[in-house]
């Protein structure tokens, strides 16, 4: 059954031209736009609002109490859910992979004070993490709750849709767009783009969630195809994951430090760091070209900038270098 959307966001967020970086890269000044993705409002913003307003109203309209999801312990998608959940009146469980540390900062701070409940579930693999979050929904069944269970990084066909709105929107926004740039975490945001732009102008970053992102996004897309657009001939970088999701990359770190002297924009270093990374290593190699329109997608993550040691590190000693040499 088709359930309507709740509204958690105000679209369409912003495209804004971003003429300092296009130069910086490699772009001509008129060739690169930033689709703000990162204000899209409710608890912190990000691009999971979007799939969230396909997910979770389909469980409010099945009558749920509570929602669960999976992630990692900063992840953007768990402070959206409890965001989410805070919104519409209902509990939130995160079950989070990994063990409680002694730093409760960046997203796992905005998560307590957004009501959500956390479970840990150890040093698990992608499966034992959903085995774990399985287990939670049947001990909140047991109590008397009704959870519903959210998917990882509310990637799924139905939270795809979100970005089917978001690429129309580009689509009015950026007239001649070529290339629209985006980190590939769980799959659904760049389905949503393939679904309504093409496989052509879409270009994803792979971040090191998943072992074969690809596939992901051609089984989130697949339902929302049409008017001839296929997923053949998907475009992927998988260069940019480096030791791994949770590492601050060298290429990464560098477009975070770009991105905010350039724009006055902040990056996070797991998903946009290494997107706009990928964008940068795109022009070098030539896969994407000046003269030709690219947005590239801001799919917001800052609160984790702050629960990431490597990257606070990293911008501390750039304000310190600055401060020293004034």
């Amino acid at each position: 059954m088709s359930h309507p959307p709740v509204q958690l966001a105000t679209f369409p967020t912003p495209a804004e031209p971003a003429p300092r970086l296009a130069a910086a890269i490699g772009l001509g000044p008129e060739d690169l736009w930033v689709k703000r993705d990162d204000l899209t409002g409710v608890g912190g913003g990000g691009n999971k609002l979007r799939k969230l307003e396909w997910t979770a109203g389909a469980a409010l309209a099945e009558g749920a109490d509570t929602l669960v999801t999976t992630g990692a312990p900063q992840s953007n998608h768990a402070r959206l859910t409890a965001a989410a959940a805070a919104r519409l009146g209902l509990a939130a469980v995160l079950v989070l992979r990994g063990a409680p540390g002694d730093s409760r900062s960046g997203n796992l701070a905005l998560d307590g004070l957004l009501g959500a409940r956390l479970v840990w579930a150890g040093d698990v693999d992608r499966a034992g993490l959903d085995a774990a979050a399985a287990e939670v929904c049947e001990r909140l069944r047991a109590s008397g709750a009704r959870p519903a269970l959210i998917p990882f990084g509310g990637s799924s066909a139905l939270g795809a849709r979100g970005y089917v709105r978001c690429g129309e929107e580009l689509r009015a926004q950026v007239p001649g767009l070529r290339t629209a740039v985006v980190a590939l975490g769980s799959g659904g945001t760049m389905a949503g783009l393939v679904a309504a732009l093409g496989a052509g102008s879409v270009l994803g970053v792979d971040v090191g969630a998943l072992a074969d992102p690809a596939a992901a996004v051609r089984e989130f897309a697949a339902p929302h195809l049409a008017g001839g657009i296929t997923v053949d001939g998907l475009r992927v970088r998988r260069d940019q994951v480096g030791a791994g999701y949770a590492t601050l990359t060298g290429p990464a770190a560098e477009a975070l430090r770009l991105a905010a002297r350039t724009e006055g924009i902040v990056l996070d270093p797991v998903y946009t760091g290494r997107a706009l990374a990928g964008l940068i290593a795109a022009v070098r190699d030539g896969d994407v070209r000046p003269g030709e329109r690219t947005v590239f997608v801001h799919t917001g993550g800052l609160p984790g900038l702050f629960g990431h040691a490597e990257a606070v590190a990293y911008a501390e000693a750039g304000a310190g270098a600055l401060a020293e040499e004034g």
